[in-house]
């Protein structure tokens, strides 16, 4: 039996995670897997430190997709794949992976997964997040500083010269091919149960 394929897009600190958790919570580990787009940044090991901070980390082309759709490939045809383990605070790949075995529902989450045709193609259910300018960014503040150890002026720089623009050109065209939007982040309630239905009646068809 083929998994189902969930695809949640949406703006940095849109809440896409929020409801990740949620379609999680609701189906068990046992049944759900999830892959993070971000997990498959290119490992820029061949950079000097001072370097890699001045990358665009917005743009397609900073993540390796390719090994991304491999991987679901993979998981769908019954094989586990090892995942690569980003280091965000210094922008390399981690030694180590982490093992993901099949299951019959991949959730697939990132800003980017619905701007890239052949990735958009594998997803049975496309959700996209959609929260105002303002929210995302402070999240965004608070979750960089906190959680990544970068300044309110860092944050603010690469906010300004990358993710706005990289989010006005790839993010928030690619909403359209979503099969539900998801208004006001992912404390919709209306909205998740929707989603929740919609997921349950695919995985019944």
């Amino acid at each position: 039996m083929n998994p189902l394929i969930i695809g949640i897009a949406g703006g940095s600190g849109s809440g896409k995670t929020t409801v990740v958790n949620f379609i999680c919570d609701h189906f068990g580990d046992e049944n759900i897997v999830r892959l993070e787009h971000d997990a498959y940044y290119r490992d820029l090991k061949h950079l000097k430190f001072e370097d890699r901070i001045t990358q665009n980390f917005d743009h397609p082309s900073s993540l390796e997709t390719e090994l991304l759709i491999r991987h679901i490939k993979a998981l769908s045809d019954g094989y586990p794949v090892e995942v690569p383990m980003y280091d965000f605070g210094n922008h390399i790949r981690k030694e180590e992976t982490k093992t993901i075995v099949p299951t019959k529902v991949i959730v697939v989450d990132g800003i980017l997964i619905f701007s890239e045709p052949e990735l958009l193609e594998l997803m049975d259910v496309k959700i996209f997040v959609d929260t105002d300018d303002d929210v995302r960014l402070i999240r965004r503040l608070r979750r960089d500083i906190v959680e990544r150890g970068r300044s309110v002026e860092g944050v603010l720089h690469q906010y300004e010269t990358f993710v706005r623009p990289m989010y006005l050109e790839f993010v928030d065209p690619s909403k359209r091919y979503a099969d539900v939007i998801i208004p006001r982040g992912g404390k919709n309630k209306i909205a998740r149960e929707m989603m929740i239905s919609l997921i349950d009646r695919k995985l019944k068809s």
